[in-house]
């Protein structure tokens, strides 16, 4: 379906002539504005230009070109377990230097702006979180120790603790760039979006197709303005209207796309908690996969739309070493630089075995300290070193270990430490098999992994059941829930 001046067509902007047209002062500017001319927003040495605002619109969308930050191929690295930035704050990133770290924040982390994985809302999961340059040995350079935690001062054997002497060996996390399958839509403008949207819900009947077209093709931060400039422009409320014109299954997924991602995991963690039951699963999965910056924005978000914070909430709903488990997960001071000492990797594993294996009983409390605290990177290094150590898995221990919630809980923040993309495969999987469909688990993964890592979640999906997760999708969804899932999952191994 076509509108005037905004074409349905796979062209997109910029519009028809006869409609928009630019005026003094008004949308589009004068040549060298907004949309961008051919050829995208031209870049400076090393990086983005420091403008005040958002991401300048490359042709293509997201990931940036070549030259962008940080300067290697495949632009800005989608970073396992945490959401794409927002826009970055006044200034925008730093500019690299070829071949060098890019310049990293002062101790205690990135301001606490809204949004997720930029200096704007806090570091992306994987992303260097140790001093500057000048401070922090490069990865894989001989000789080098492990770096001092800000966050975690003094931990004995760990981060700010006693290095383990010179020579220990590091190994350095791998970045694959931008793994997402929605990119941001080369100049899309709310007010004209919401013109779809109104013209789509707009007398005798509901045009979904154009809705899906429309919400398939923007990313979070461009759907989330929406909301605004829909109140700006009619003066109704775009949920209240969405909510009006749609049912079911589909209405939940195009609401879910209408949040921001710490609005989305607050509203999933309340109703994890208060619904019939508790969802212990869906709290470890927010929790175990998201990112320091993004733990504590969804803390913020919790505590003002819900009038209690999360921890209150946890500590209220779970028991025991689970609630434990939840609480210290919930207080987003994991340890995120990159960089593994060998050394000290070894050590933890035998306090591993030592708490769980080697004696009579289990030390849950010391399992709960190293997996809720340790870097990711790090984390993966121990597992291998356990396993080597004791001829099997950090997962078969555990089960021999514990059991019920603590089981399933451990098991899970192992299983996403391990590989998020595996996890997250096999979430999906769970929720597709069998009679009937864990519809809130397939919408929470889908709206929330599509600008992550949902290239790696397919593949691995593929290579584990045999099949690909389109088609599986296709098969146990119908209508247009199937279609919008369809291009969140952005197309079939």
């Amino acid at each position: 379906m076509s509108y005037p001046g905004y074409p349905s067509g796979s062209d997109g902007y910029p519009p028809q002539g006869g409609a928009y047209p630019p005026q003094q002062g008004m949308y589009p500017p004068a040549g060298g504005g907004y949309p961008p001319q051919a050829g995208g927003y031209p870049s400076q040495p090393g990086g983005y230009p420091s403008q005040p605002g958002s991401y300048p619109p490359q042709a293509g969308g997201y990931p940036p070109a070549a030259g962008g930050y940080p300067p290697q191929a495949g632009g800005y690295p989608g970073q396992p377990g945490g959401y794409p930035g927002f826009p970055p704050q006044g200034g925008g990133y730093p500019q690299g230097q070829p071949g060098a770290y890019p310049s990293m924040p002062p101790a205690g982390g990135w301001g606490g702006q809204p949004g997720y994985g930029t200096p704007g809302g806090g570091m992306p999961q994987g992303y260097p979180g140790g001093p500057a340059p000048g401070q922090q040995s490069m990865p894989g350079y001989p000789g080098t120790g492990p770096t001092p935690n800000p966050s975690m001062p003094g931990m004995p054997g760990y981060g700010g603790g006693m290095p383990s002497g010179p020579g220990a060996p590091t190994v350095p996390a791998m970045n694959r760039g931008f793994r997402g399958t929605i990119k941001d839509f080369p100049g899309a403008d709310p007010f004209r979006d919401v013109e779809v949207l109104r013209k789509a819900m707009k007398g005798f009947g509901t045009n979904e197709d154009a809705i899906i077209e429309l919400l398939g093709a923007r990313s979070n931060k461009q759907r989330v303005p929406m909301v605004k400039a829909y109140k700006t422009t009619y003066g109704k409320d775009l949920i209240h209207d969405l909510k009006s014109e749609l049912t079911g299954h589909f209405e939940e997924l195009v609401l879910a796309m209408m949040k921001t991602p710490a609005e989305y995991d607050a509203f999933e963690l309340k109703h994890a908690i208060v619904g019939a039951g508790t969802d212990e699963l869906c709290l470890i999965e927010i929790l175990s996969s998201r990112s320091n910056a993004e733990i504590h924005e969804i803390n913020t978000v919790y505590k003002a739309e819900y009038g209690k914070s999360l921890e209150d909430a946890i500590q209220g709903d779970t028991s025991g070493h689970f609630r434990r488990l939840l609480v210290s997960l919930c207080q987003g001071n994991r340890d995120e630089r990159e960089t593994v000492d060998i050394a000290l990797a070894k050590q933890d594993a035998q306090k591993l075995y030592a708490a769980g294996e080697h004696k009579l009983g289990t030390d849950e409390s010391q399992f709960n300290a190293i997996l809720c605290s340790r870097s990711k990177p790090h984390l993966r290094q121990v597992f291998l070193e356990y396993q080597q150590m004791c001829g099997k898995d950090i997962e078969k221990s555990i089960c021999k270990e514990m059991s019920g919630d603590l089981e399933s809980g451990m098991l899970a923040v192992v299983k996403c430490i391990k590989n998020t993309p595996a996890f997250f495969a096999e979430r999906l999987n769970k929720a597709m098999k069998g009679m009937g469909t864990k519809d809130c688990t397939l919408i929470r993964i889908m709206v929330t992994r599509s600008e992550v890592d949902m290239l790696d979640i397919r593949q691995e999906y593929q290579r584990t059941y045999g099949k690909s997760l389109y088609t599986d999708i296709s098969g146990d969804t119908s209508g247009h829930y199937k279609k919008l899932l369809l291009k969140l999952c952005g197309g079939s191994d």
